[in-house]
């Protein structure tokens, strides 16, 4: 859904946000706007189709890492987090977001071998489609290759927040028990691109759990070879177009300021 209004999460979710600027290094490197989380709620009620219907994750055709609004590099700062607060109540199986913690290494890999940047579908520059909204492909391969104990649900209580790496491979689920289930995405940006050369070894725990997924204490010498890109997605066309329909539904009403960026489905 289109977000109208924002609020600051370190007044209403103050322990979320003290446990996110700890996992990104500190608050100095947190871009203070991340701090205002919108109203932009991702809904799944499930479908009659899967009503009661086990799938298995492998399965799910909604794969992706977050972040369709830049061209992803092993250090994009666009995407310092993957924060899923609840809204909602949820239990296994009522919609909960689907994870793949074992994909984290196989995506920090194409990233670090990719230092010319991939498009938000992981295509690399160069390649024929890297300007194009090419699908879900490449995600959904990694998922197919992982094993069922590579999988988690994200259930929980209202109120519960989930912080996870960056480059956590998510889907919606299809929610077979058709439980209401309302979430956000609220983005978190850095101030400054992650670094994986750093002389004092200050590195954040976001930036120690990349590299251990790549198997090294370091990256000396890793760099982009390629400007930082900004990309305007479909998917934010269209929620500005629901947006301009729910303004006229609400009759003009007026909305409080903040970031816009497009989240995908959960």
């Amino acid at each position: 859904m289109p977000a109208h209004r924002s609020f600051d999460a370190q007044v209403f979710a103050p322990k979320a946000w003290s446990a996110i600027t700890e996992l990104c290094g500190g608050e100095d490197r947190v871009v203070p706007e991340s701090r205002q989380w919108r109203d932009s709620l991702i809904v799944n009620l499930g479908s009659p189709e899967f009503e009661a219907k086990h799938v298995r994750p492998q399965d799910l055709d909604n794969w992706h890492v977050d972040g369709d609004f830049f061209v992803h590099y092993l250090d994009s700062p666009e995407q310092g987090l993957l924060v899923i607060p609840l809204y909602s109540d949820i239990v296994p199986g009522g919609g909960g977001t689907i994870i793949c913690p074992d994909a984290i290494p196989k995506v920090a890999r194409h990233l670090h071998d990719h230092p010319e940047g991939v498009s938000p579908h992981m295509v690399p520059r160069g390649d024929a489609d890297f300007s194009q909204e090419t699908g879900l492909g490449f995600f959904a391969d990694i998922a197919r290759g992982c094993a069922d104990s590579g999988f988690a649900e994200a259930h929980g209580a209202v109120g519960d927040v989930f912080l996870l790496h960056p480059l956590m491979l998510h889907s919606a689920s299809r929610n077979p028990l058709r439980r209401l289930r309302v979430i956000t995405n609220p983005p978190i940006f850095l101030r400054e691109p992650q670094r994986f050369d750093r002389d004092d070894g200050a590195y954040s725990l976001v930036e120690q759990v990349t590299l251990r997924a790549l198997g090294t204490e370091s990256l000396p010498g890793w760099r982009i070879t390629a400007p930082r890109e900004f990309r305007v997605p479909n998917r934010l066309k269209v929620q500005q177009k629901m947006k301009e329909e729910e303004l006229k539904r609400l009759g003009g009403g007026t909305e409080q300021p903040g970031p816009e960026v497009a989240v995908p489905a959960a």
